[in-house]
């Protein structure tokens, strides 16, 4: 698989089919996802960022690299006390990528050692890649083994791992992310909905590679699942320069997390289903990260945001989007997020 990532910051088990499955724009990939096709058999159109949205984008960057950088750093600590220097980084494709490889470079700078990082892809419905799976316990232990993603928003993803890992005895389930705002993982760098730059740009700060890919038709039996290399969009990269931004943060003394919002995100979510008559769950998606999916990859219907939100730098990217695209931004009281998309349903346009 090809990425502007360099192979000692990581090995991607993917198949490469670029050129060999034509991208669709979010209108049409949403009617067909609505009317029961499988997101994963299709990729979207990514586009070159606009200047006020890269604007947006670098003042949210200089605002959280610090944060993030602590959050990476009290994340590896977690890691390092847990699992130990034997252990093999799994991100799950695309937005645990970036975390894997700042996670691979802090526990590298503070305790020496230089863990092995490969990405996988798990896709809600479909289930993590066999395939990968094989290779990887072909090569190491189970309990080596540990999964990386960006962020937990309701935890369907982390639903799948758990239910899939039942199959591969001695490997953990645990996923440790950068933010849990849905308080699921004591294995998370901090349980504040935190802006995860991979949300905002999409493949240009994520090694130029897509979303993954599963359709029978274009992945042969045994191979793993794929991705496209989006090499038009190579003047736009800026995937290094996320990464160095929040690496000269680094310390080795994190301050303290902050205890979690009581109960769980994922009966917020459903809550605000209830409250806005959304019959289907999946439609609701909270956290900067989801909302900012919803933006870009999805037809929104709206963005509820915390009150004083349009204050807080690390949603300026999202109120931006919402923006440029017309979509209706309302303050909703949220407890375990700062923001939360809500998809349009087509049937009633």
């Amino acid at each position: 698989m090809r990425s502007s990532y360099r192979k000692e910051d990581v090995r991607f088990l993917l198949t490469d089919i670029t050129g060999r499955v034509t991208p669709q724009p979010a209108d049409e990939r949403e009617r067909q996802i609505q009317a029961g096709r499988h997101y994963s058999e299709m990729l979207p159109v990514e586009y070159v960022p606009g200047l006020r949205y890269m604007e947006a984008y670098e003042e949210a960057l200089k605002h959280n690299a610090a944060l993030t950088a602590h959050a990476v750093g009290r994340l590896s600590d977690k890691i390092m006390e847990q699992k130990g220097s034997d252990t093999v980084l799994v991100s799950l494709a695309r937005a645990g990528t970036p975390v894997g490889i700042l996670i691979r470079r802090y526990i590298a700078k503070k305790y020496r050692v230089l863990l092995p990082h490969y990405s996988i892809s798990i896709i809600r419905g479909r289930g993590i890649d066999d395939a990968a799976m094989r290779y990887l316990l072909g090569k190491f232990s189970p309990k080596q083994l540990l999964f990386v993603d960006g962020w937990i928003g309701k935890g369907a993803i982390f639903r799948e791992l758990k239910k899939d890992m039942e199959g591969y005895p001695g490997v953990s389930a645990d996923l440790a992310v950068l933010a849990d705002p849905a308080n699921m993982t004591k294995l998370c760098g901090t349980h504040e909905d935190l802006l995860i730059p991979s949300s905002c740009l999409n493949a240009t700060v994520s090694g130029l590679v897509s979303r993954t890919f599963y359709r029978d038709d274009v992945i042969a039996e045994g191979e793993f699942h794929g991705a496209a290399y989006y090499g038009e969009l190579a003047d736009s990269d800026v995937s290094y320069a996320f990464i160095e931004a929040v690496e000269k943060e680094f310390v080795m003394v994190n301050p303290p997390q902050k205890p979690a919002a009581a109960g769980f995100g994922i009966r917020e979510a459903e809550e605000i289903a209830a409250h806005f008559a959304v019959s289907d769950i999946n439609f609701i998606k909270p956290g900067i990260g989801e909302a900012t999916r919803v933006l870009l990859r999805r037809i929104p219907w709206k963005v509820l945001i915390v009150e004083k939100g349009e204050e807080d730098p690390s949603l300026a990217h999202l109120l931006r989007l919402a923006e440029e695209k017309n979509v209706p931004v309302e303050y909703y009281p949220l407890a375990h997020y700062k923001a939360c998309g809500i998809i349009k349903k087509l049937a009633d346009t």
